[in-house]
Order: structure tokens, then sequence, then C-alpha cells
């Protein structure tokens, strides 16, 4: 089973997006798993990720996140999949960046 770990600010919108994502792999009938945390848990919460997506509100300590976190990709949400709250897009981003799609 793969893992997308999303992180934002308080936790708050990615635990909307994470439904949405859940969503999304469960109509594509993947073996993924979706979990959502506010950014204090960082490294903790990604290190059985496969992939980490941070939230644009935080993109500011996407470096300091990428130097922690070396086992996985560790990038940015797509801004516009973000603010629409956009789970298959989202879910199409993890994949791109684990070479699933």
């Amino acid at each position: 089973m793969k893992k997308i770990v999303l992180f934002c600010g308080a936790g708050m919108s990615s635990s909307l997006l994470v439904l949405k994502v859940r969503n999304a792999v469960k109509e594509a009938g993947l073996d993924y798993s979706v979990e959502g945390y506010d950014t204090s848990t960082v490294v903790k919460n990604a290190s059985d990720a496969d992939v980490v997506l941070v939230a644009p509100q935080v993109r500011h300590m996407l470096k300091k996140y990428q130097a922690s976190i070396t086992h996985c990709p560790v990038e940015p949400m797509d801004m516009v999949a973000y603010g629409s709250m956009n789970g298959p897009k989202i879910l199409a981003q993890a994949r791109l960046l684990m070479n699933e799609d």
C-alpha cells in the first residue's frame, strides 16, 4: 500500500482535501492510504510516506521539509487543485511523483 501525506498550516484545510483524495483513490480502485496533518508533525508523520504534498500556505517551509524527508518526494500541492479542493487532481499529482502514472 502506498501512502500519500498532505500537510497544511493547522491541518484544517487538508482534512477536507484528504477526504476528497480518499474518494478519488476509492473511485480509481487504488491501494493507497491518504493522511493529512498540520506542519508541526511533518517529520514524524512522513516517516513512512511514499509522497508528501505541502499546501500552498506553508510552501515557504518546503526546503526545510525536503531536507528533513529524504526517502520520498516532497513537493508543493498544485495551487489551483488545492484551492478548488480537487481530490482527483491532487491524486494525479501524487501518482506522478511516485512514478505510478
